[in-house]
């Protein structure tokens, strides 16, 4: 079983940055792809950016591309989202995944989420 623990999300305003963090403590996740989805209420969860086990290659989704960026510490266990250009659009609870089969939603262990709001 691996525990993910997002944080760094929060109420900013539009044109704000934000940086989400995902921890696994004392787990290794260093072999396995990860990923950033969001939802709002209503709606189904939505990908946002993927990432390699290695980094070497992303996926963001068409509506972050060029604002988000995803990254990786494996010495860290943990994987980052940095956000910046904040819209309205993009307030979501934010969950970070991992163990994932790469561009799908199937992922073995998920975080609980951290809301991001974004004031206009």
């Amino acid at each position: 079983q691996v525990r993910l623990v997002e944080s760094g999300g929060g109420l900013v305003q539009a044109g704000d940055s934000l940086r989400l963090t995902c921890a696994a403590p004392g787990r290794a996740i260093s072999s396995y792809h990860s990923a950033w989805f969001r939802q709002t209420a209503g709606t189904e969860r939505e990908l946002v950016a993927a990432i390699t086990w290695d980094a070497y290659t992303t996926q963001y989704s068409d509506s972050v591309k060029g604002r988000f960026a995803i990254s990786r510490d494996n010495a860290k266990n943990s994987v980052y989202l940095q956000m910046n250009s904040l819209e309205p659009g993009d307030a979501a609870t934010y969950y970070c995944a991992t163990t994932c089969v790469w561009q799908t939603a199937s992922c073995a262990y998920w975080g609980q989420g951290t809301q991001v709001t974004v004031s206009s």
